[in-house]
């Protein structure tokens, strides 16, 4: 490839490097990076040196499985048997092969094996799913070097450390590498993050100088080098190490890695080392398990499951106690039962050691009290209801093309019982699509239109004067409506209504500074250098819309867009960028002609949340040195020089006004440099550039500290970020729902309260109570003064007489820190609970975790944190329920909750609707699991005590089989998924109705003991009815009384239609599945029972009988106790008398 083809693919590309500096070669030699975490050293093109001791690496293979062919079996059912449930069966079913079992083995095997492998089969499916997509990985293909120049194809998994590869355009890195030449001349190549951070924004890397040389595979014939660097780590923004080539040493940083996972764009081709390879890679190294969650409704199961446990032991305890007095009294006188010739299970001479064996026995016939499918249940209808979430068309986003997705089912229930709503704003209420509304340059402000707050504030206001008017005549309202109508025409100017800006991003308008006239404004040459801050302080790379002839930016924040727009139509339009320059095409001069200009960048300090401010030093076509800043106002004004305050008073005016308006604002400044003064900083920062240590970013902070001060102050912007579409709306309907909503932002106090009327987050007569921070250098002052108002806030909420009267809390980030310390915390949560809204502002990433884990652990009830970037992050994690949004912000809060939504309107229907269904369903399904589990089961203890405590079972050990398996499994099921006592449109017409939730109105002690007790009752009933019927009655046309299959068959058809008709009862809402599985059940009992008696008791019976033919003559003998204890005789004899 020749250098011509390179400066072609340069001149046709619309992407740009915005880096000016490159590390150089360090004059002291190789840097010092020894000792722990820095021991990996990289032989470049040599990948055989690494299979020899000490280095063998890993290989490139990965694995996101968890199981494999060997680890499944036992890793899967050490999982399944973690569930005291699934051990209590197992132990029944390794019993049941004894002697002392009253089933038969098939019959306590069975379902066991069922219940388990439904559940090792969804999760070797899920496995096997994540298996066959890391074969699609490992067996991607890249060319790497082979030797003598030549590159071939080879699988990611093959990769070593060491090798050289060639990634082609929109391919993904297939290891950790360093970048070593471009197919651009001067080494940049841009990628895209989105499989690391979820960010969207192309990501600028460029190679080392000395490296660009390499640009064709030829060149590698001899390339070597080494790497020595940091050993493996998760940290995707930072890299530290040396390069050596050619006997110099060059330090390396995060700008020449190449990620794993990471997608090159805009570039035809690299070339790169691999450096980390496999699970060494920082994206492996990154991929952590997120924090188990689990529903208020799973937790209080395990209760429930332990209060029939307790149940179970009881009864077994009153059944061997039982039989141990029967052994020892009665036995004796039963002389047909041959007592004088029996074993030790049934000595009269050991009732001790009877009613201990016996115990066990009871244990495994009372079994069923415990519900073994319950677990296997609600997995299926948790996985069908997050199917539901997933394919509802109502919460489909058409402008995204983004659905509503449930991340996890484990929550869907959760849904149902939030009591608090923490929300990020910027992006999840707001669009974070920003719009320039208005500037102040030089003092002056500009721009007349109106920002969504002042319009809600206009309605807050006339709705004020209307309610004024309501005692008053008609005439003198009809004044006040007029007053209404002045007062709207002031905020919103007629000609904005009716001349609306079409540009994307440009909702400016004033005549002033538009179509040039700011030439004729008294500070033209300020404004000017304002327009050229717009234009040239960013990172933005420029693109052409060859449809519109304009430029369109792919930048790394809304506002930098918002801000190039807005450069574009005051006539200084952002064109081109180079490796060294950008170059800016301005419309309106003062020769009256369009003029290219180039600005020199020199160097670039980056914007960093920490920083809160941006710099670049360019050099214009005068060859003067210009820093030029913008940032934060606060930051910005603290770094003003004495003479550079000229404009501060009024642009501090202008910056509060339009905080009040809702805009987010920042400042402008720049300052003048001198050759010598420049060169003599730039000299410190080069050299602090090309430090490797742990104090390189603090050196790098101080030298930008020297630069950005003594800054002159040139104006401020304002750009909206506007509402989502319908957010006012829902919150009033979440509220309606009883739900309390905090919003934790970083905007200024002033700007999320205009903020929250807007969204209806603060509402016409709601009572505001602002925690604010005293002006003291003593903090023992500050937190009392903080502490002094909180207890003066909730003694005035006591002393409130209006019931209806709501509260609204605002406290600003530095006053919340105080306010999160552990003696002041508790007293903070109590008077923010009382409120109905809650607004933090100026909260960090940190913050909003530590409130959210506040919420959560102090009210003990259940939090939703929804938000949409990386510094939602935290909150997610720490709430009960996460929610992300698909925005502008990336992906990474999406990855990191537990159900995503694109705009924040579609929460009332996730919550309201989906949240109130799915905690209704589980709450009935789970409490009619525990009805129908000890309905069934009671008859089997009542039977019992019936026979004389012998431990027999009244029903066919294939009934037994069935009941849990086939003939109550599908209509509990159609409950958990299709059930619905209100439709969605009564849900969201009366949201009152989700309290229910919260409330915990279906899933209380009190709805459970009363399940368990229809449960008692039915079984009661069933029972006794079946026994009075058929005791000492002719059940044959010989006279013959009922057998015991007889009564334990017609018993068990009463359970099957009791069952089901409650089920049918419970049920507010009937699809055709729901008749099939429950109708289908029933007459699936009566095919069953006419298909099995039919059959050749040879075969029917041996399931039965299976255990008699396997166990001692005690077994015959236990048998015969049992059938004439109970007064039934068999279908083939007669009973015979003593």
């Amino acid at each position: 490839m020749t250098r011509g083809r390179i400066r072609a693919r340069l001149r046709l590309s619309h992407l740009y490097t915005f880096a000016c500096t490159r590390p150089e070669a360090t004059e002291e030699g190789p840097h010092s990076i020894e000792g722990p975490g820095y021991s990996r050293l990289v032989h470049c093109n040599q990948p055989l040196m690494h299979k020899k001791k000490p280095f063998k690496y890993r290989s490139n293979y990965i694995s996101t499985t968890k199981y494999n062919f060997f680890t499944f079996l036992p890793k899967a059912l050490y999982e399944q048997f973690h569930r005291v449930a699934n051990l209590y069966f197992l132990a029944a079913a390794i019993v049941s092969v004894t002697p002392l079992s009253p089933f038969s083995a098939v019959s306590m095997i069975a379902p066991l094996v069922f219940v388990v492998g439904l559940s090792m089969a969804k999760e070797a499916l899920e496995d096997w799913r994540r298996f066959m997509q890391d074969i699609k990985v490992n067996s991607r293909k890249v060319k790497f070097h082979k030797g003598e120049g030549v590159f071939d194809y080879k699988s990611w998994k093959k990769l070593q450390v060491g090798d050289v590869v060639k990634v082609e355009k929109d391919q993904f890195f297939p290891a950790d590498l360093l970048l070593l030449s471009s197919s651009y001349e001067d080494g940049i190549c841009y990628v895209e993050t989105m499989n690391l951070d979820g960010e969207t924004n192309l990501k600028v890397k460029r190679a080392l100088e000395v490296t660009l040389p390499l640009d064709e595979d030829a060149s590698f014939k001899n390339f070597t080098g080494k790497i020595k660097c940091e050993d493996p780590n998760p940290s995707l923004y930072t890299f530290i190490g040396n390069f050596e080539y050619d006997h110099e040493v060059y330090a390396l940083d995060p700008s020449q890695i190449l990620l794993r996972d990471s997608k090159l764009r805009n570039t035809a081709f690299v070339y790169g080392v691999v450096i980390f390879t496999g699970h060494d890679s920082k994206v492996m190294q990154n991929a952590t398990k997120s924090p188990s969650k689990r529903s208020r409704i799973e937790r209080k199961m395990d209760y429930i499951i332990y209060v029939l446990f307790s149940l179970l032991l009881v009864i077994s305890l009153v059944s061997s106690i039982g039989f141990a007095v029967k052994t020892k009294f009665d036995m004796p006188d039963w002389w047909y039962l041959q007592p004088q010739n029996t074993d030790d299970y049934y000595d009269p001479r050991k009732p001790v050691l009877s009613g201990v064996t016996h115990l066990i026995t009871a244990l495994m016939l009372y079994g069923y009290l415990i519900p073994i499918s319950l677990y296997v249940s609600i997995e299926v209808v948790k996985v069908l209801q997050a199917t539901f979430i997933n394919q509802d068309i109502q919460m489909y986003d058409e402008e995204t093309g983004n659905p509503a997705q449930a991340r996890t089912s484990n929550l869907n229930e959760e849904l149902g019982q939030v009591d608090t709503i923490l929300s990020d704003k910027t992006g999840t209420l707001t669009c974070n699509q920003m719009d320039f509304l208005k500037c102040s340059i030089a003092g002056t402000a500009y721009g007349m239109s109106s920002s969504e707050v002042e319009l809600a504030a206009a309605q807050q206001m006339a709705s004020d004067l209307e309610d004024q008017d309501v005692e008053r005549s008609t005439d003198f309202r009809q004044k006040g409506k007029q007053q209404e109508i002045e007062l709207e025409t002031v905020v919103i100017p007629k000609d904005e209504m009716v001349h609306k800006s079409p540009i994307k991003g440009f909702s400016f308008e004033d005549s002033r500074v538009m179509e040039g006239n700011w030439l004729n404004e008294p500070n033209a040459d300020v404004i000017m250098l304002f327009f050229r801050i717009l234009a040239i302080c960013h990172t933005a790379v420029p693109e052409l819309n060859e449809e519109t002839g304009n430029y369109t930016y792919e930048s790394e924040s809304p506002d930098e867009a918002a801000f190039l727009v807005a450069a574009r139509e005051f006539g200084f339009e952002f064109c081109k960028r180079t490796q060294s320059s950008v170059f800016v095409r301005e419309r309106y001069s003062a020769s009256g002609q369009t003029i290219d200009r180039e600005f020199k960048l020199l160097n670039m300090l980056e914007f960093t949340s920490k920083r809160k401010r941006m710099t670049v030093i360019v050099r214009d076509e005068d060859g003067q040195i210009l820093v030029l800043c913008k940032g934060a106002d606060s930051i910005i004004f603290d770094r003003l020089s004495k003479n550079g305050r000229l404009y501060e008073e009024d642009t501090t005016r202008h910056l509060n006004e339009y905080g009040e308006a809702g805009l987010r604002t920042l400042a402008l400044a720049y300052k003048r440099l001198g050759e010598s003064e420049y060169s003599a900083w730039n000299n410190e920062f080069q050299e602090a550039k090309t430090t490797i240590g742990a104090d390189r970013d603090l050196m790098l902070e101080n030298i930008a500290e020297m630069m950005e001060k003594d800054l002159i102050l040139v104006g401020a912007t304002a750009v909206e970020d506007k509402l989502q579409k319908g957010v006012p709306q829902c919150i009033d309907k979440l509220a309606q729902a009883g739900l309390k909503i905090w919003v934790l932002t970083g905007d200024k106090v002033e700007t999320a309260i205009n903020i929250g009327y807007a969204c209806s987050l603060l509402r016409q007569g709601m009572k505001q109570i602002c925690i604010t921070e005293i002006s003291s250098d003593a903090k023992e002052v500050v937190k009392e003064n903080i502490l002094l108002q909180i207890t003066n806030a909730s003694q005035m909420i006591k002393l409130e007489r209006d019931p209806h009267a709501a509260f609204a809390l605002i406290i600003d980030g530095k006053t919340l820190a105080y306010a999160l310390e552990d003696d002041v915390k508790q007293q903070f949560l109590v008077l923010a609970v009382q409120c109905a809204s809650v607004i933090c502002c100026r909260v960090s990433p940190k913050q909003k975790a530590l409130v959210t884990r506040l919420v959560k652990e102090g009210t003990g009830k259940t939090t939703l944190a929804i938000g949409d970037g990386a510094n939602d992050v935290g909150m997610i994690k720490e709430a009960d329920i996460g929610v992300g949004i698909s925005g502008v912000e990336g992906m990474q809060a999406v990855m990191a909750s537990d159900f995503s939504i694109a705009q924040f309107r579609f929460l009332e229907r996730l919550l309201v609707v989906h949240g109130h269904w799915c905690y209704k369903r589980i709450a009935q399904m789970v409490c009619y699991f525990f009805y129908k589990n000890i309905a069934f089961g009671l008859t089997l203890f009542y039977f019992e005590a019936f026979a004389g405590f012998s431990g027999q079972s009244i029903y066919d050990d294939w009934y037994m089989l069935l009941f849990n398996v086939l003939l109550t499994s599908l209509p509990v099921i159609s409950l958990g998924v299709f059930e619905q006592d209100v439709s969605s449109e009564v849900c969201l017409q009366f949201p009152a109705v989700y309290q229910q939730g919260p409330k915990n109105l279906f899933f209380d002690w009190y709805k459970i003991l009363g399940w368990m007790g229809n449960g008692l009752y039915s079984s009661l009933i069933i029972f006794f009815l079946n026994i009075i019927i058929f005791y000492d009655q002719a059940f044959r046309e010989e006279g013959q009384t009922a057998s015991m299959p007889a009564l334990g068959t017609t018993m068990f058809t009463c359970i099957i239609w009791a069952l089901n008709c409650q089920i049918a009862f419970t049920m507010s809402h009937f699809t055709w599945i729901q008749h099939l599985f429950i109708w289908g059940s029933i007459a699936t009992w009566y095919l069953f029972l006419f298909v099995y008696g039919r059959l050749s008791p040879s075969i029917s019976d041996v399931s039965t009988h299976w255990i008699i033919i396997s166990s001692k003559r005690s077994s015959t003998t236990r048998k015969t106790s049992r059938i004439n204890a109970c007064g039934l005789g068999s279908d083939r004899e007669p009973e015979k008398g003593p």
